[in-house]
């Protein structure tokens, strides 16, 4: 299968309310579209994670970040054009996504994918994508397709076939919350 039909296929599924296992810039994930309650409710259950704590979207752009933040602070921007490795943000204003995806507080940690396979994604899906690490909550995260359980394998709507014979370490991203006064809290 060519990654375009690979990436197609997941589109489709993430279109009619799926849940797909996908390779992204850190990680493999669980994705799934970050704007439809449902498909995030699942995503919840699929990793039987308590749903007061907030999961990860990934954009291909900042074009696209900026849709679902009421405002962007120029820290963001800064932290996102020096950062050497994939670098999660927090922001406060989160809007234009599900509501059981956005914190308590308002906020949405959210990553640009410089990686070619999930910003191509993230692209044709033109909206943005919950990126959770492809695990059971509390387990470690599936550095490469052959570190998922059967349990994930099975429990989704699409697993995606690029990259599946990878075989490199991958870190999780870097997280850091930025407040509504410019403070700076780095998370992981």
């Amino acid at each position: 299968m060519t990654r375009e039909e690979d990436i197609k296929n997941a589109v489709e599924v993430l279109k009619q309310g799926g849940v797909i296992l996908y390779p992204t810039d850190t990680v493999w994930g669980i994705g799934c579209d970050a704007t439809n309650t449902e498909a995030v409710a699942k995503v919840y259950r699929i990793k039987k994670r308590d749903d007061s704590k907030a999961l990860i979207c990934l954009v291909d752009s900042d074009a696209r970040l900026q849709r679902y933040v009421r405002n962007v602070p120029a820290i963001a921007w800064d932290l996102l054009d020096v950062a050497d490795k994939p670098t999660t943000v927090i922001l406060d204003g989160a809007v234009n996504l599900a509501p059981n995806l956005i914190a308590e507080d308002g906020s949405i940690a959210l990553r640009i994918t410089s990686e070619p396979f999930s910003k191509e994604l993230c692209y044709r899906f033109q909206k943005a994508l919950v990126s959770t690490s492809a695990n059971i909550s509390g387990e470690p995260p599936a550095q490469n397709y052959k570190d998922i359980s059967e349990e994930l394998l099975n429990s989704v709507d699409y697993v995606c076939y690029s990259r599946r014979n990878e075989h490199k370490p991958h870190t999780p991203s870097s997280i850091i919350k930025l407040g509504p006064s410019g403070e700076v809290t780095v998370i992981r």
